[in-house]
Order: C-alpha cells, then sequence, then structure tokens
C-alpha cells in the first residue's frame, strides 16, 4: 500500500517537471476560479445562451487576429467585450435579450467566416480555440489570463451584492431605484470577459462545461449564494485539475474530461435529489 503511494506520488510530482503542465495548472485554475464566480450569476440571471453567444464571437475576434497577425487570445477577448457592450446597449433587460444575443452572434459568426476564408495560411491557433488549447498555453497566456482574471474578480466584487439581487429579482430591483441597465451592462462585459480567458481551457464548442455546469450544480445543492459560489469554484476546480492529470496519462483531449466530470457530478446531483423526494 505504501509503496503504491509513492508510486503515486512520485508519478504525480513529476508531471510539474514539465513547464507546459505548470502552465497548464496556473492558467486552468484562475479560469476554473472565474467560472465558477461568474458561471453562478450566469445560472441567476438566466443567461446560459449568452456564454455559448460570446463563445462564438470570441473565434470570430480569434480568426480576425490570425488575419491581422496578432494574438487569438487578444482577439477573442476584444471580440467577446465588445458583443458584450453591443449586446447590453440593444437589450435593457437581462430576460429579454434573446433576439439581441442572436442578432449580434449571427453578425459575428458571419465575419469568423469571411475572415477564415481570407486568411491564406493555416488558422491552427483559430481553429485550436474551438476545442481549447489548455496543454499549449504560453507563459505570456498565463500571464494576460491572471491579470484579466484579477480585473475580472476585482470588479465582480466591487458590484457583487448589487448584482447578486438584481439577478433575483431584476423587477424590484428596478423598482427600488437600483440601475439595473447598469448592471446588466457590467455583467456582460464580466462574463464576455470570462467567456474569452475560459476559451483557453475548453475551447468554444465545450465552453458549458465551465461557466454552466459547475453553477448549475451548485444550485441544485444548496440556495445560499456564497455556499453555492464556493461549491460552483470547487467542483470546476476539480474537474479541472482532474481532467489535466488524466490526460497526461492518456491520449485525449483535456477538455473531455473536463466536460466529463462536470456532466457526471450534475447527473449524480440531479438523481441523488430525485431518489430523495
Amino acid at each position: 500500500m505504501m509503496l503504491l503511494a509513492l508510486n503515486i506520488f512520485s508519478s504525480l510530482s513529476g508531471i510539474f517537471k514539465y513547464q507546459f503542465m505548470q502552465h497548464a495548472f496556473e492558467a486552468g485554475t484562475v479560469v476554473a476560479i472565474v467560472a465558477g464566480i461568474i458561471g453562478y450569476l450566469v445560472i441567476l440571471r438566466r443567461s446560459a445562451f449568452a456564454t455559448h453567444a460570446f463563445a462564438e464571437i470570441g473565434f470570430a475576434g480569434a480568426a480576425g487576429a490570425v488575419l491581422l497577425g496578432v494574438s487569438p487570445v487578444l482577439g477573442l477577448l476584444s471580440a467577446s467585450t465588445l458583443g458584450g457592450i453591443g449586446i447590453a446597449i440593444l437589450g435593457n433587460r437581462a430576460s429579454h435579450r434573446d433576439i439581441e444575443i442572436g442578432a449580434v452572434l449571427a453578425f459575428m459568426l458571419g465575419l469568423g467566416v469571411l475572415f477564415i476564408s481570407l486568411y491564406t495560411g493555416y488558422a491552427t491557433e483559430a481553429y485550436s480555440i474551438l476545442f481549447g488549447e489548455i496543454l499549449g498555453i504560453s507563459a505570456a497566456n498565463v500571464l494576460l489570463t491572471l491579470v484579466i482574471s484579477a480585473a475580472i474578480l476585482f470588479v465582480a466584487a466591487l458590484v457583487y451584492r448589487p448584482m447578486l439581487f438584481a439577478s433575483l429579482d431584476e423587477e424590484v430591483a428596478e423598482a427600488k431605484g437600483m440601475r439595473t441597465v447598469l448592471l446588466g451592462a457590467i455583467f456582460m462585459v464580466l462574463l464576455a470577459a470570462s467567456v474569452a480567458i475560459a476559451v483557453q481551457v475548453v475551447g468554444v464548442l465545450l465552453i458549458f462545461a465551465l461557466m454552466v455546469i459547475p453553477a448549475a450544480t451548485a444550485v441544485r445543492l444548496t440556495k445560499k449564494p456564497l455556499y453555492a459560489i464556493v461549491i460552483s469554484v470547487a467542483i470546476a476546480l476539480l474537474a479541472t485539475w482532474a481532467g489535466l492529470l488524466i490526460a497526461f496519462f492518456e491520449p485525449y483531449p483535456v477538455s473531455f474530461f473536463i466536460t466529463s466530470i462536470v456532466f457526471g457530478l450534475y447527473l449524480l446531483v440531479r438523481l441523488i435529489y430525485r431518489s430523495q423526494r
């Protein structure tokens, strides 16, 4: 038993000798924390569609960045943020933004197709964003992710209480004189930036894995906001760390393991709570 434990410890410690794994764990940890926190607000505000839309809008930005010869991550972040601002301007209420989100998404996807068609080389960096590229993340992108995440969490902390109240009941918050339009705009920008950094981990097509499912699981376990946020972050961290560890030993994508873990936990929680009724 002790020999087995020593072998496991030796294998795990050996992982961190590789720089690409160090970068993956650093970026994955930061992204999981942000996704767990912002994801809770996504569930409260019923904005899962916006999360998916921002990921695809970001892909268009990444394609444009590749065409211009700059970092796809910067293009991803810029397009997502501008899309968030545009959606917030077009739609005042969080519950009535589906049309605005769909309109902006359609336009940006058209731009993405145009950018890819204009690029004469191999747009591998842009295409890799579809499925995530955490094992190939550079030290510069880790630093960029850390800076953006710190800014997201700082702003989220400043507006946490009014944002939470407006998310629970937007009409009552508006009746009490709260600036719900401004809060909605701030939320859309925070969500856009969060999606932009999370895409590096799970990709555009699997963004729900970190931004929605952990929080959706958490709200089934508790109704208390603080507890739900802690659980959401814990699930996102567990899935990210476990996914990276498994992917180191198995020749399959990290994003597959991350999505499988969070989805499995979500199903387990639903089954347990259904059986208790």
